[in-house]
C-alpha cells in the first residue's frame, strides 16, 4: 500500500514585494512527497534533475524517508529552473523566465517496486506523460491528479483521458470554469465529476478551498497569515497533506476526505511561510496538530 508521486523537480528564482530568493528548491514532486512525508512513508517519487542537483539535497529527502529510486539524474544535463515575480496581490505572478533543461525530455519510468502502488499522486505535468505513468501501474486504488490551464487548452483529449482514471481532481477555480466553460463553480463541479472523477477540489487561494462528493460539499477556510513569503508551492504542499493523511489513514470516506484537506490546508500554510521548500522542511508532528485545531476552530461555532 505505498504512495508514489510523479511530478516536477525544479529551482526557482522568486520575487515578492517583501524579498527575494535565488534558485530554491521546487518542483511538483518535491513539494508534494515533503509535505506527505509528515503522514506517511516511504513515498516513491519519481522525477528528473540533472548533475546540479546538489547531494545536500538528496539527503534532505532521504532523510524524509523519500525514496528515490526513481528520481533520474541526467549526466551533464541542468535541472528545470523557473523564475517568477509577484506582485502584492499574491495571487498574481509575472513569469519571468522557463528553462526546461532535463525536464524538456522527461519520460517517467516507474522502478518495479514502485509499480504496485496503491495510492499516486499525479502531479502538474503532461497529460500524455501521466497517462504513461498509470499504464506501468498494476493496480491503483485512488488516483490524485493536478492539472493546469496549458493542458485545459493544448492536450484536452488527453486530459479526458487521465480524468476518468482519477478518483480526486486538485484544480483552482479558473481552471475549473476553463475546463467546463461554466461560471458558476457548483455547476462545474457537477460537470467535471462528469468527466470521471468522484471527488473534486477547486482551491480558491485565500479564500480557501471546496471540496465536492457525490452529493456533499465542504467549504475549508484559509488559515489567516500575517507574514506571506513565497506562495509557490502552495498547492502542491496542499497535495502532498492531502494524499499524506489519506494513505496513513486508508479511509476514503467523505468525512475522512474533509479531514485531509484541512491537513492539506495546514501544510500549504506552512509552505507561504517561507521561500521554496524551506517552510515544510523541518516541520513537527505537534506543530501540524496544533495548526489543524487552529482551523478547526476557524470555522467552528455553537448554536444558541
Amino acid at each position: 500500500m505505498s504512495l508514489l508521486v510523479v511530478g516536477s523537480i525544479a529551482f526557482d528564482s522568486i520575487q515578492t514585494p517583501f524579498d527575494k530568493v535565488e534558485n530554491a528548491l521546487g518542483g511538483s514532486s518535491t513539494y508534494i512527497s515533503l509535505a506527505a512525508s509528515y503522514f506517511t512513508s516511504p513515498i516513491h517519487l519519481v522525477g528528473v534533475v540533472g548533475e546540479d542537483f546538489s547531494n545536500e539535497h538528496i539527503q534532505m529527502l532521504e532523510e524524509h524517508n523519500i525514496d528515490l529510486e526513481g528520481l533520474q539524474i541526467i549526466p551533464g544535463g541542468k535541472t528545470f529552473r523557473w523564475g517568477g515575480k509577484y506582485h502584492y496581490d499574491l495571487n498574481v505572478r509575472d513569469t519571468l523566465f522557463t528553462e526546461l533543461n532535463v525536464f524538456e525530455n522527461f519520460n517517467p519510468e516507474i522502478p518495479p517496486k514502485s509499480r504496485k502502488a496503491s495510492y499516486v499522486m499525479l502531479g502538474n505535468i503532461q497529460p500524455d506523460l501521466q497517462l504513461h505513468v498509470l499504464g506501468q501501474l498494476e493496480n491503483p486504488k485512488f488516483v490524485v491528479t493536478d492539472t493546469m490551464n496549458l493542458w485545459i487548452e493544448t492536450a484536452h483529449e488527453d486530459l479526458l483521458k487521465v480524468l476518468r482514471k482519477t478518483d480526486v481532481l486538485i484544480i483552482n477555480d479558473s481552471e475549473a470554469r476553463l475546463l467546463t466553460n461554466e461560471p458558476n463553480l457548483i455547476k462545474a463541479a457537477g460537470e467535471i465529476q462528469k468527466l470521471g472523477p468522484k471527488y473534486l477540489i477547486i482551491k480558491k487561494g485565500e479564500h480557501g478551498a471546496l471540496l465536492f462528493g457525490v452529493d456533499s460539499i465542504f467549504s475549508a477556510p484559509a488559515y489567516p497569515l500575517e507574514d506571506i513569503n513565497d506562495p509557490t508551492g502552495a498547492g502542491d504542499s496542499f497535495a502532498g497533506g492531502f494524499i499524506g493523511y489519506l494513505h496513513s489513514t486508508r479511509d476514503l470516506e467523505f468525512e475522512n476526505l474533509k479531514r485531509a484537506v484541512i491537513y492539506g490546508s495546514a501544510l500549504a500554510s506552512f509552505a507561504v511561510e517561507k521561500f521554496g521548500t524551506k517552510g515544510i522542511e523541518d516541520l513537527t508532528k505537534l506543530q501540524i496538530h496544533d495548526r489543524f485545531i487552529e482551523f478547526r476552530e476557524l470555522s467552528r461555532f455553537d448554536e444558541k
